[in-house]
């Protein structure tokens, strides 16, 4: 496969795992655009992603433990507001190495060699790292959570994986109208969503209406993620792809919650 082709599959996870990382689209995609920059002057680096697929990581990896990248301002995305300045905030003072083990264990489905390769660390390190990870999570300050989900059997997963985790479910709603109801009725402080609806309508204008009634972390959890990593418009922090595994939902939820505006730096 060409470098070209490589990246052109790639790019949409990369961009992806950069949001999650670092809080928002815009912080990620910086970073994104920098490996790029990168790639394209570096012949050896383009040989490299045309082969591997976490060669692409590894360089993601390099331009992120540069630091500081700089970010335009662009339209915030879903489920942005106030949490893009907790994030930067949050950053500032927390290495993120263990968080980048889950997430790419987890959300990005490389294996415990692979994601050595792209940290540059050894292979026996990723597991103390994740391990750390969900230590992180479990200490957690916990949370209301809003499911809007119309398949009842995942609903019932999600609201179990949630409980487990010591969170509380608020409800569970299967159309825009009901996810609408129970977020007026209900504090809310993070919310699963999926993007196609019992009654045909959307999960994400579901989800940018909640918004317009108050800021609160969003997760997208759907069989459609190309609906979502277009590039075209503002794009979901946190996304992840039916079917999924438990695990990569409770990473997702341990990211949604570290960058939370409202929760007490540590």
């Amino acid at each position: 496969m060409s470098v070209s082709d490589q990246i052109a599959v790639q790019l949409p996870y990369l961009r992806r795992y950069a949001r999650a990382l670092t809080g928002s689209q815009q912080s990620g995609d910086a970073y994104v655009r920098a490996t790029l920059e990168a790639a394209l002057a570096d012949h050896a680096l383009r040989d490299g992603i045309a082969e591997d697929r976490s060669a692409l990581y590894r360089a993601f990896t390099c331009i992120w433990a540069t630091g500081h990248v700089d970010t335009p301002r662009q339209a915030l995305p879903i489920g942005g507001g106030p949490q893009e300045q907790a994030a930067q905030t949050r950053l500032a003072t927390v290495t993120p190495a263990h968080r980048q083990a889950l997430l790419l264990t987890t959300v990005e489905e490389f294996s415990r060699t692979e994601t050595a390769e792209i940290l540059g660390i050894p292979v026996e390190e990723v597991d103390a790292l994740v391990t750390q990870a969900i230590r992180e999570i479990e200490g957690e300050s916990k949370t209301k959570v809003l499911i809007i989900e119309d398949e009842p059997l995942i609903s019932m997963q999600l609201e179990g994986l949630v409980t487990d985790l010591g969170h509380t479910v608020v409800g569970t709603a299967a159309t825009h109208k009901q996810a609408l109801e129970l977020f007026n009725h209900s504090a809310t402080g993070l919310v699963l969503a999926d993007i196609q609806l019992a009654d045909g309508s959307s999960g994400i204008d579901a989800v940018e209406d909640l918004l317009k009634l108050g800021d609160v972390p969003v997760i997208f959890i759907t069989a459609y993620p190309e609906r979502l990593l277009t590039g075209e418009r503002p794009e979901p922090t946190y996304l992840i792809t039916k079917p999924f595994q438990e695990a990569t939902v409770r990473a997702a939820i341990s990211q949604a919650l570290f960058f939370r505006s409202n929760r007490p730096l540590q």
